[in-house]
This record gives structure tokens, sequence and C-alpha cells, in this order.
């Protein structure tokens, strides 16, 4: 019985022994999170220098980045600062430009509105406009003429005479029949010419979109212009700041860089403690199946004999 009694308090022992390692596997593995975690470096270059603040989670009781940051040098954050200064003034000079500018919209849309009065008229009709235009500013002189002529004629008595040219007109005297004749021969002129005037109409009404569009490229690229001082002021910043940044890009490189050592540290451990944990439970189980077993065994003899 002394036997059997110690049998039962190994097998108690192996459950303690059990729970001690799985205690001391999590505490290998909290370790392994630890080790694990994200380490950034604090740079200092010429350029400044970066910071970075860990501390414990409360909770978890894993680290963690709590804060980081970067200080510029001196001499950047002096040319930052005198940047930062310029910014207000060259964005109202761009501003002012812009405005200046902006009056080539209306100017633009005014072309474009009388581009479309030229091009609303067909070209018969624009023909016809120019033949009854131009036929109004020969009226006058036309008039003259043959008033002139008809005086002419008057004077010398044959003011009446008509003689039959064979046109196909009515008998008229040779005076007026050149006049009537120098008339057709303008009409002819003033019709070859009409289709060549409602051709330089249309062509008029489409450039005038043409420098509709062409103010409107002018405002853009005005407007484009202005601002590009505060656009050059800006660049110049960033590539301030790009140069301030360093060190605070060099440490996070830095602490990327770790990361597969640590990796494979983690590893390492978390294997142990999985590999410690198991050989324990399995010792553990077979030393109680045994002394099961043999306590089964034990109390079936006893129970015989009584």
């Amino acid at each position: 019985m002394g036997s059997l009694v110690s049998s039962v308090a190994n097998i108690f022992t192996g459950a303690n022994q059990t729970r001690a390692a799985g205690e001391q596997a999590a505490a290998q593995q909290r370790q392994a999170a630890q080790a694990a975690a994200f380490r950034p470096v604090g740079m200092t270059t010429r350029f400044g220098t970066s910071e970075f603040t860990r501390e414990i989670d409360p909770a978890t009781g894993l680290p963690y980045i709590s804060s980081a940051g970067y200080t510029a040098a001196p001499e950047l954050a002096a040319l930052q600062d005198q940047l930062f200064g310029q910014f207000g003034g060259g964005a109202d000079f761009a501003r002012q430009q812009a405005e200046q500018f902006g009056a080539l919209s209306p100017a633009a849309q005014r072309a474009f509105s009388l581009g479309e009065q030229y091009l609303a008229t067909s070209p018969e009709q624009a023909a016809q406009d120019y033949i009854t235009s131009q036929q109004a500013l020969l009226a006058p002189s036309r008039a003259a003429q043959l008033s002139q002529t008809r005086s002419g004629l008057f004077g010398t008595g044959r003011g009446g005479l008509g003689v039959q040219t064979g046109t196909g007109g009515a008998p008229a005297s040779p005076e007026l029949q050149a006049y009537y004749n120098a008339l057709a021969q303008q009409d002819l002129q003033l019709a070859a010419g009409a289709e060549q005037a409602a051709q330089q109409r249309i062509n008029f009404g489409a450039g005038l979109y043409g420098t509709g569009a062409g103010l409107l490229g002018t405002q853009a690229q005005g407007i484009s212009t202005a601002y590009s001082p505060l656009q050059t002021m800006l660049g110049v910043s960033g590539q301030v700041e790009q140069m301030a940044q360093m060190p605070y890009q060099l440490g996070l490189q830095l602490g990327t860089a770790q990361q597969p050592g640590q990796t494979a540290g983690v590893n390492a451990l978390t294997q142990a403690a999985q590999t410690q944990y198991g050989a324990v439970q399995a010792a553990n189980a077979a030393n109680a199946q045994f002394w099961g077993g043999l306590i089964s065994g034990g109390a079936t003899a006893y129970g015989g004999r009584g």
C-alpha cells in the first residue's frame, strides 16, 4: 500500500510538473514576443536627430512604440523658417497675377460669340450679302455716272436716240449701252468675288474660335506661371524637410534590418519552449498511464484476497 500511495503521489507530482512546464513555456513565448518587437534606432546626422519612445503595454506586458519624431538641424530649421515666411508673399503675388489673367476669359467668350455669328450664315447667304453690300456702295457712283451720260446726250440733242445693238436689250445710245455694259461687267466681278468673300467670312469666324481658345490657353498658362514661384518655394521646402527626415528614415531602416535576426531567435525560443512543454507532457502522460495500470492491478489483487 505504501508503494501504491507513492505512485499516486507521483501522478499528482507529474501534473504539477506539467503545469509548471506550461507556465514556463508561456513565459518563454512572452519573451519571444518581446524579442520580436520592432526596434527602430534613434539616429543623429548632419541634417538632424530622430527619437523613438518605447513603452510597455500594461495590459499585455509587450513593448510598443508610443511616439516617434525628428528634429531638424539648426541650419535646416532656419532655412525652413525663412521659406515658410515667404509663402504668404508668394501666394499674394500669384493671386494678383491670376486675377489679371482672369480678364482674358470674358474676351475669349466674346470671340466665341462673334465667331458663332459669322458661322451662323450659310455660304450662299454670305455671298448674296456681299453682292448686296457692294452694290449699295456702288449705287451712288453709278447714279452719278448715269446722270452725267444722260446730260451729255441731252446736251448734244441725242437724248432720244436708240440703236439696236443685237444684244437683245432695248435700243439705246452707244454711250448708254457702254454704261450698262460696264455695270454688267462690274456685277460679274462682284459675283466672282462673292464666293471668295463668303469663304473669307467663314474662315474669319473659325479664326475667332481659335482666337478665343488661344486667349483661354494664355490665361491658363499665365495662371500657371504666376504660381510657379510659389511652387518652387514649396518644392525647396519639401526637399529641406526630406533632408531633416533622414535620421528618422535611417532609424526605421536599422530597425527593419534587425528583424530577420530577431525572427530567427524568436522562432528558436518558441520552438524550444514548445519542445520542452511537449516532452514534459509526454513523460507525465506515460508515467500516469503506467502507475494507473499498476494501481488498478494491485487493487484487484487486494480485493481478491479479501
